[in-house]
């Protein structure tokens, strides 16, 4: 049953099932939709001890033993064979899929990029890309259809390349788009050959599909490459964006460059898990607005006041826009569950954990675990708002993963999320079409199964 008081609003989710799933249940589901898999006691159990056809699988939302698998030993939990094989198709040689030494060194490579002071000179690029979605759709007439959840993709894919590789991405955007959304819909699909171990050379449904959507991606690397070098070496004074520090820097510590697979990888890494989450992190947070007249009110009136002074610092500034954003993620995070291997034995609380078992860490699950958070089925921000934050327990709340493999790109994506959020609530009246159906669904990613269909209409002409 979903906890919520009347007054509350409780956004669409999957119905717990009272029971476990039979294993051909299991299956079935997660091929449709990961997120139906989840039985009742997984939001209420801190830790759940599973038996899987070759291992042990250990379910954990305690925040104690979390802490203890991605900190305090995290080397003794690398990411677990499922996890790579639906991360291996053109990301296998990134960041997100490496581990050891090679992790060490990409991260420390691409660091960079990602600081604080770097991602605060960013302001003014999101701004432009907020301010010519705003405009394209000023030309669209009162009370235009859109999907917005597409047009957030499209709006996060020119922040990339007003930022990230500021020479352009280069070809057509909303083909890009369906190609990415292609992707995910093949790789994030978790089916029987997965859980009986079967090695990744076995091939899955779709991937004759997925071999040409690769093609295409490789097309696109090489030309954003080809652009910034033109046939030359890198050039010396190229912009100082996450292009330049791939093809040039080397790591700080042993000077080796990567490989041009590693740069590959990280290009595709960055395309698609750049845009892919933030903009899904965009569409859940204008729906959830839109059911909410309280919280879209104080939203447009802080974007009116702030998006009118100076872009310093704006993102920070925008408290009440943050909060909507991270409510989103808490309800809706974009990466809906992790999983490691155990290296080595170790423990878990009370729990022996043996050499090779499972460890299942699930942000869908642990952002509405009943002993966590109070009516973690409802939308208020005010959890997130500075005087409520330190009521949330440390390790409750893992939108961007935590620990050394947090998400390098959580500082860019909060501010990018907040100021897009600002400049179209301030501009546009969104409302969710009568017949919409929304609804989350695990493709990787966590996004609206049918898209985000809305009316759209200026502000200023209400």
């Amino acid at each position: 049953m979903l906890q919520c008081r009347e007054a509350d609003y409780c956004p669409p989710v999957p119905h717990p099932p009272q029971s476990r799933l039979g294993f051909f249940e299991l299956l079935t589901r997660l091929r449709r939709n990961p997120l139906e898999c989840w039985s009742a006691d997984f939001f209420q159990q801190p830790i759940v001890k599973l038996r899987l056809p070759f291992t042990d699988a250990f379910v954990v939302h305690d925040p104690h033993a979390i802490k203890r698998v991605l900190m305090d030993n995290w080397r003794n939990y690398p990411k677990d064979t499922i996890q790579r094989r639906i991360l291996s198709s053109g990301l296998a040689d990134g960041l997100l899929s490496v581990d050891g030494e090679r992790w060490d060194v990409q991260r420390r490579t691409l660091a960079p990029i990602f600081a604080r002071r770097t991602v605060a000179s960013f302001t003014m690029p999101m701004l432009v890309a907020a301010n010519e979605l705003s405009a394209k759709w000023a030309t669209m007439g009162s009370n235009a259809t859109l999907d917005v959840a597409a047009e957030m993709t499209l709006v996060t894919l020119n922040v990339l390349a007003l930022t990230i590789f500021s020479d352009g991405i280069g070809g057509d955007l909303d083909e890009f788009r369906m190609a990415m959304n292609a992707y995910f819909s093949v790789t994030g699909r978790i089916g029987a050959l997965d859980l009986l171990g079967m090695p990744k050379f076995v091939p899955r449904p779709g991937h004759r599909r997925l071999r040409a959507t690769m093609a295409y991606f490789e097309t696109v690397i090489d030309r954003i490459v080809g652009t910034r070098c033109r046939g030359h070496a890198v050039p010396v004074d190229g912009p100082a964006d996450l292009l330049t520090l791939l093809l040039r820097s080397p790591d700080p510590s042993t000077g080796r460059q990567l490989s041009l697979s590693e740069i590959r990888s990280n290009i595709l890494t960055f395309l698609s898990a750049g845009h892919e989450t933030t903009a899904n992190t965009l569409a859940w947070s204008i729906f959830l607005l839109s059911q909410s007249p309280e919280w879209r009110s104080r939203v447009v009136a802080e974007a009116e006041h702030e998006l009118t002074n100076p872009a310093d610092d704006l993102a920070e500034r925008l408290i009440v826009t943050k909060a909507v954003i991270e409510e989103a993620l808490r309800l809706y995070p974009p990466i809906a569950a992790l999983s490691r291997t155990a290296r080595k034995a170790d423990r878990l609380g009370d729990l022996a954990v043996g050499a090779g078992s499972l460890i299942v860490i699930a942000p869908y699950v642990l952002h509405r675990h009943r002993r966590l958070w109070s009516r973690p089925d409802a939308f208020d921000p005010s959890r997130f708002l500075p005087e409520a934050r330190s009521a949330i327990p440390r390790f409750a709340y893992l939108p961007f993963g935590v620990g050394p493999r947090t998400c390098i790109g959580a500082s860019f994506a909060l501010q990018e999320a907040t100021i897009v959020l600002a400049v179209l609530m301030r501009d546009f009246e969104m409302r969710l079409l009568s017949h919409a159906d929304v609804q989350p669904l695990q493709r990787i990613t966590l996004r609206p199964a049918h898209g985000l269909p809305m009316l759209i209409s200026r502000r200023s002409a209400q």
